[in-house]
Parts: structure tokens; C-alpha cells; sequence
């Protein structure tokens, strides 16, 4: 008798959401004996990883058939089908697809065909792969948008996600709609570069027109969030929702990625150091509670000392609160690989242990900040629950997985707080 596939998945959110609708496909097909590995190609050292998590998962499972797919695959499906532990090396596009996963049941003993990998840019669709909620039996991740029509020159994503498309409106709505009937007191908007949802829809409606209209048709859901936005792209809809909405949580992670002008525009950014900083104020004005995450690189090629600074200045010139620090990694087939002055990696390293200081001392004020105000705080499990800013508060005493407390905060602990 077969067993049901195991699943690994590597990288962002976007693909554990995906993994949940392979999950699904997979079992509707009967495919069994198999790892699906859902790969990550954000840097050289993501797919590095996902090698290395192949030939451990061949080692443990020496019989069954090991399937490759997600970025990684896609951006390079040679690396992957040249590699003995793998038999099937499959796109993007084709992983959620259902005729894909009855192929493989169909054909599970017999020969495949080992790479099925199209060109991800001629797609134009992006299906509503309709999860009801995973992750916390408190939050829901709902895809709203995949890939990005931008091409900035340290990003391989684009080659593995494709060109931007969008959700339709009524697909989300209808499937937040659901989401609410099953009990789920948030929902995560989620995408590649969600700022651009709408631009390939009639009407080319914005993001901020999306929320609107979800707030509006499911008057029952009582807290919506957005994951990451590039901030040059927000709609003046967005900025009316985070004045207007208290149901909009006020937490916006940014695409930032440097603070220093000349460096963005090697980057290809959109944006400048002036535009964040304007940004961040702006939206603070129109909601003094929002907090801000952010993604920023330490060492992309010709970084000097004085462009770090800036980045540095940057965290507290935009009152960041969590930042994502990743270290340059030359990612083979991108533009900034080319670029002749690479930083040495003991350089990059240290440039990236001085972004992670300055996040943890903007974490720790944020946390005494805290200390005597009220939040409503969604369970996620009976001792650990997130405020509106997505702060973890720990509780003592045993509360409901799923419910919103409201708690006053006694004081903080580690990187917590504490009610």
C-alpha cells in the first residue's frame, strides 16, 4: 500500500501557501510514495540549501520518487534533473495544475518525462488556488497575485514567478467570504509584488481599491493584513484605508532594499532614500499606531562604507521595526552579477551583523513602547498570541487559539511582549 507524499518547502510564504494547494492536487490525483520538494531561488545560497536538502531527503527515503519543483526548478531545471536523487523536475506553472499531479499518479511506476519545465512567461493567469486557510487555525493566507513585471538587478524571481497577473476581485472576495464562515479572525493579502495586483484586470483597478472592497463585502472579518508592498507603488485607495479602516492591521512590510540613491538605481529600484523616508511619514501621520518591517540587502557590488551608512541611517530616518537583512549573494543570470566590484564576504558579513543590531535596538524600543497599552491580540496558539503590529505577546495564563484578547501589557521578555 503506498503512503500519502511527504512535502518540504523552501523559501517564502507564497510557497508554503502553494504547497498547501500541491497537498490537495496531490491527493486528488492518489499520488503516493513521493517527496515534493518546493524549492526557493532567491539567492545562490537558497538553491545551495535545496541541493542539500535533496540528497538528505534521498538518504532517508531511499525508495520513493523525489519531484523538484518552485523557483529554483524553474530558473534552473538543468541543476536539478542532473542530480541522481531527482526523477522529476517540475515549473511553476505546471505544480498547479491538476492534470500534472494525474500524470504522475498514472505514469508513477512506468518512465516520465523528467523535466517539465514551459516558458513561465508566456503565462498570463494566475488561478485562485482556493486554500481555505493554513498555517494557524487563527490566520488565513489568501493569494491575491503572482510574479513581477519589474526587473530589478540583483532578482532572479521574475524568471521563476513569471509576469505579473492578478486575482480577480470577486474570486478573493468570495474566497475571504469562506474564510470567515470557517471561523478565521485574519486574513493575509499574499503575493510576489502585491502593489501591482490589478494592472493586468479591466479597469485596472490598484491594491487599495482591492481592500476597500473587501472590507466593504465582508463586513464580518474582523482584521485584514498586507503582507509586503513595494511603498512607491501605493495607491491613494491604500492610503485612505490605512487612514479610514481600523480593520486594516497597521503593519506594512516594505521593499526597500537600500538606503543609499546611487545604490537603488544599480539595484533598478523605483524608489529613492527620499521616497521611503516620505512614506513611512505619511503613513504614520494617517495612522500613528503603524509599524514598519522592512527588506534590506548589506553589500550589493560597489556598496561603499558611506552608502551603508545610509542604509543604516535609514532604519531609524524610517522608524523601521523588523527588518529582513540579507547579505549580497551573487546570483548567477542577474544583471549585479556581472558587476565587476563585488564586496568581499567577510565585509558583507559584517555590514549585515550592523543591520541586525540596529532592527534589534528599533525592536526593543518598539517593545517598551508598549508597556501599558491596550492591544487586541489574535491567538495563535494558548500561550502566544500577535498585536495589530504583529508583535508576539506571551500569556501565562491559557487563552483560545483562534480568539482576539484584549489585554493590557505588562512588560516585555526577550523579544516579546508580555500581558
Amino acid at each position: 500500500m503506498s503512503t500519502p507524499p511527504k512535502f518540504t518547502t523552501l523559501g517564502c510564504r507564497l510557497n508554503a501557501y502553494e504547497t498547501e494547494a500541491m497537498k490537495a492536487l496531490s491527493a486528488e490525483a492518489g499520488l503516493g510514495d513521493a517527496v515534493i520538494v518546493n524549492t526557493c531561488a532567491v539567492t545562490a545560497e537558497a538553491v545551495r540549501k535545496a541541493r542539500q536538502e535533496i540528497r538528505k531527503l534521498r538518504r532517508e527515503n531511499p525508495e520513493a520518487r523525489i519531484i523538484v519543483t518552485g523557483c529554483a526548478a524553474q530558473t534552473e531545471p538543468e541543476t536539478f534533473a542532473k542530480m541522481d536523487e531527482v526523477d522529476t523536475v517540475i515549473g511553476n506553472t505546471e505544480k498547479m495544475q491538476p492534470e500534472t499531479w494525474k500524470a504522475m499518479a498514472a505514469d508513477f511506476v512506468g518512465e516520465t518525462e523528467k523535466v517539465m519545465v514551459d516558458d513561465i512567461m508566456s503565462v498570463t493567469e494566475t488561478a485562485g488556488h482556493l486554500i481555505d486557510g493554513f498555517g494557524t487555525r487563527s490566520r488565513a493566507y489568501v493569494q491575491v497575485q503572482n510574479g513581477c513585471d519589474h526587473r530589478c538587478t540583483f532578482c532572479i524571481i521574475p524568471y521563476g514567478r513569471g509576469n505579473s497577473r492578478s486575482v480577480p476581485a470577486g474570486v478573493v472576495v468570495d474566497q475571504i467570504k469562506r474564510l470567515v464562515d470557517k471561523g478565521f479572525n485574519e486574513v493575509v493579502l499574499t503575493g510576489v509584488d502585491l502593489t501591482s495586483w490589478g494592472a493586468d484586470l479591466p479597469m485596472t483597478p490598484r491594491l487599495g481599491d482591492l481592500v476597500m472592497r473587501i472590507l466593504k463585502l465582508v463586513p464580518d472579518l474582523p482584521r485584514l493584513r498586507i503582507s509586503s508592498i513595494d511603498s512607491i507603488e501605493a495607491d491613494d485607495a491604500l492610503m485612505q484605508a490605512i487612514a479610514t479602516e481600523p480593520r486594516l492591521m497597521p503593519h506594512l512590510h516594505l521593499s526597500l532594499q537600500h538606503g543609499d540613491d546611487l545604490i537603488l538605481k544599480r539595484m533598478a529600484r523605483r524608489h529613492l532614500r527620499d521616497d521611503a523616508i516620505a512614506f513611512c511619514e505619511e503613513a504614520r501621520r494617517l495612522r500613528p499606531d503603524m509599524t514598519f518591517g522592512a527588506d534590506i540587502i548589506a553589500g550589493f557590488p560597489t556598496e561603499t562604507e558611506a552608502h551603508f551608512e545610509n542604509s543604516l541611517r535609514l532604519v531609524t530616518d524610517c522608524d523601521l521595526t523588523w527588518l529582513h537583512v540579507f547579505p549580497y549573494s551573487k546570483r548567477e543570470g542577474t544583471p549585479a552579477a556581472k558587476i565587476p566590484s563585488q564586496i568581499n564576504g567577510n565585509t558583507i558579513k559584517a555590514r549585515a551583523a550592523r543591520l541586525r543590531a540596529a532592527g534589534e535596538a528599533q525592536v526593543a524600543k518598539h517593545l517598551a513602547a508598549q508597556i501599558g497599552k491596550t492591544h487586541h491580540i489574535l491567538m495563535e496558539n494558548p500561550h502566544m498570541g500577535r498585536t495589530e503590529q504583529f508583535t508576539e505577546v506571551h500569556f501565562d495564563t491559557a487563552q483560545t487559539e483562534g480568539s482576539i484578547v484584549t489585554t493590557e501589557i505588562k512588560g516585555t521578555r526577550d523579544s516579546q511582549l508580555v500581558a
